[in-house]
């Protein structure tokens, strides 16, 4: 990892950068702004949570909680754009796979009006590499909602020869 910061790079992924770096969208597009981006290091993920989400119809109808996993699926897309941002990978198609997660814990509910801060840190990988690991940390309020360690696999589509 470096520990140098590129300044062209841009340190915050606004919702049309982190469109044109991973292809999820609604409903499970599941970050909305990427800020405090370090050049392939670390990043931290915003996600405002809003009760018109598809999840909360059902889990639950009297107390709304977002699922845990999709709290899990919000670190790792941040950790995506972060590696996208940082290998200038806007508009090539980046497909991202988890491989692994492990440490899986949960401490809060978050439910809506929170705003869940996604900090995540990769721990394995290079410029260029397919696999990389991470540790993240999503929070309300400073109060720890999960937190996981996970490995990814970053691809682009094949070109065409």
């Amino acid at each position: 990892m470096s520990d140098t910061v590129d300044t062209a790079l841009p340190v915050v992924a606004d919702i049309g950068l982190i469109q044109r770096i991973i292809p999820h969208r609604y409903p499970f597009l599941l970050v909305d702004k990427v800020v405090d981006i370090e050049r392939f290091s670390a990043a931290k993920g915003i996600k405002n949570v809003t009760m018109n989400e598809p999840h909360f119809t059902g889990h639950f109808p009297s107390e709304p909680i977002m699922p845990g996993v999709l709290i899990i699926e919000a670190l790792a897309q941040t950790a995506a754009v972060m590696v996208g941002v940082s290998a200038d990978m806007a508009d090539k198609e980046l497909l991202v796979y988890f491989m692994a997660i492990d440490g899986c814990k949960f401490r809060r509910k978050v439910g809506p009006g929170d705003v869940l801060e996604l900090q995540v840190n990769a721990t394995r990988g290079k410029p260029g590499g397919k696999v990389w690991k991470f540790r993240g940390v999503a929070s309300v309020d400073g109060e720890m909602a999960a937190e996981a360690e996970f490995t990814a696999m970053m691809d682009l589509p094949k070109e065409d020869a």
